[in-house]
């Protein structure tokens, strides 16, 4: 695997994480922070907007394992490194939105 084969599959690994929680939310019909919202990614945007931007995430994550490189899912090395790159991003966005529902004003 070439450096660049592995930057892709780090990056194609952080677009999927973050297509989970904006595609969930948005078909479960709940209002979540995305960079659509004011002020950016503080507020909440519509289940629609988080739909479509998880659909983006998605595309872009496709983009990279499969375009850009040639993720093979059969090989070890390649999922381990989109693994790395899902697990570190995964981590962040749930710390991101824990600080956000506690600097949130009650309800």
């Amino acid at each position: 695997m070439t450096w660049s084969d592995a930057a892709t599959y780090f990056f194609g690994g952080i677009f999927l994480a973050n297509f989970v929680p904006h595609f969930v939310a948005g078909v479960s019909g709940r209002r979540f922070p995305s960079p659509f919202a004011k002020p950016r990614f503080r507020g909440l945007s519509s289940p629609a907007s988080n739909v479509l931007w998880g659909l983006l995430n998605a595309a872009a994550s496709y983009a990279l394992f499969m375009v850009l490189g040639s993720f093979d899912p059969h090989h070890v090395l390649d999922v381990a490194v989109a693994g790395v790159g899902f697990s570190l991003a995964s981590i962040g966005i749930a710390r991101s939105i824990s600080r956000s529902q506690a600097d949130a004003p009650a309800a």
